[in-house]
């Protein structure tokens, strides 16, 4: 493994001080051919994730796409949010008209109790408000809570597509299907919908800017027959994909595995565990899927010690920020074609740093 850890790291931490620049603008262009930055939620370290103002904000630090998570409302709509259960990242609790709609659901496996979006209408969630889900983590993000609705698929395209034009960069989204298998089986399929939204945002082919990511495997095939925009197989360290397509997601990272994914998707989106684990070398996952002509799209960087390697951490608590960018570093020098980042103005600047 390289480890080239000064040169471009010292000057990407020299321009963001690390500790309080986050929200500040790159300095300098990508290099051609970069590795994309994508704003896992938006700019989530910074504001309540999947929020307009989290995906501005991302936007603002130069991002290259913001990554909504997809889930569906009881009329059908596409709308952003990690889960289909809003309790811990919305006020949905806190009103008490909607009070007899907390139920239990067990989805992929899982038992759930809480509320959850496809017991909404579109204009019912537009009542609720938006709500940091790692307030311990975010305390700066908990300030920001019910000043923003969830937005809609179609209001973060929009979003999009102004910046672009004000900004004369194209910025991309990156959406998830989230629970695609379940929400089939409560009779909202997300596959066609999806594939109909993008095409009448004029996004239906790979030169798109737009990667659609899933961590099922059936959903990814149907959605290769209705579009032609660029596909990604989402990899988990442990597990496999609900819908059981595969057996493990190990099985599907070894070279056989990637094979197959290639005959489907453009690349995959492993956990960056799958990589490096934080010690020793990290592992031949980026080579053996270029071999099979896969690209390679690391989730999730984040700056606070719970989610860092004990040797990039700084100070005591889990809500201390360490050293992410030399973090980031291992993964580029291992020749990830982009990463998955909560704080965006890092990633870009980690990443501009070593042109």
């Amino acid at each position: 493994m390289r480890w080239i850890f000064l040169g471009g790291l010292l000057a990407a931490a020299a321009a963001l001080g690390q500790s309080g620049a986050m929200s500040q603008p790159p300095a300098t262009d990508p290099p051609a051919r970069a590795p994309i930055i994508i704003a896992h939620r938006g700019a989530s370290g910074e504001r309540p994730e999947h929020t307009l103002a989290a995906y501005d904000l991302a936007i603002r630090q130069g991002a290259d796409f913001i990554e909504p998570d997809l889930v569906l409302t009881k009329d059908g709509v596409f709308v952003a949010r990690h889960e289909n259960d809003i309790t811990g990242t919305t006020d949905v609790a806190a009103h008490p008209e909607f009070a007899a709609r907390k139920v239990t659901k067990v989805i992929d496996g899982e038992s759930h109790t809480g509320w959850f979006t496809e017991d909404f209408t579109l204009a019912e969630l537009k009542t609720l408000r938006a709500r940091e889900r790692l307030p311990q983590l975010r305390p700066g993000n908990a300030a920001y809570d019910g000043q923003f609705e969830v937005p809609t698929l179609a209001e973060i395209i929009a979003l999009a597509k102004r910046r672009t034009a004000e900004t004369g960069r194209i910025i991309g989204i990156y959406p998830e299907t989230k629970h695609p298998s379940y929400f089939a089986s409560i009779g909202l399929p997300m596959e066609e919908k999806l594939a109909a939204e993008l095409k009448a945002a004029g996004w239906d082919s790979a030169a798109a800017p737009v990667f659609i990511q899933s961590f099922e495997v059936n959903n990814l095939k149907k959605l290769k027959s209705l579009t032609g925009v660029r596909l990604i197989q989402l990899m988990d360290a442990s597990g496999g994909p609900a819908d059981q397509a595969v057996a493990s997601y190990a099985e599907m990272a070894t070279p056989a595995g990637l094979r197959a994914v290639a005959r489907y998707a453009w690349g995959i989106g492993p956990n960056k565990a799958m990589i490096w684990r934080g010690t020793g070398p990290v592992s031949p996952l980026v080579a053996e899927a270029h071999r099979a002509g896969l690209g390679v799209h690391p989730w999730t960087f984040r700056a606070e010690n719970a989610f860092l390697p004990a040797i990039f951490q700084r100070g005591r608590a889990p809500a201390d920020r360490g050293r992410l960018a030399e973090e980031i570093t291992v993964y580029l020098d291992a020749g990830v074609d982009g990463f998955f980042t909560d704080f965006p103005a890092l990633g870009v600047a980690t990443r501009n740093a070593r042109r």
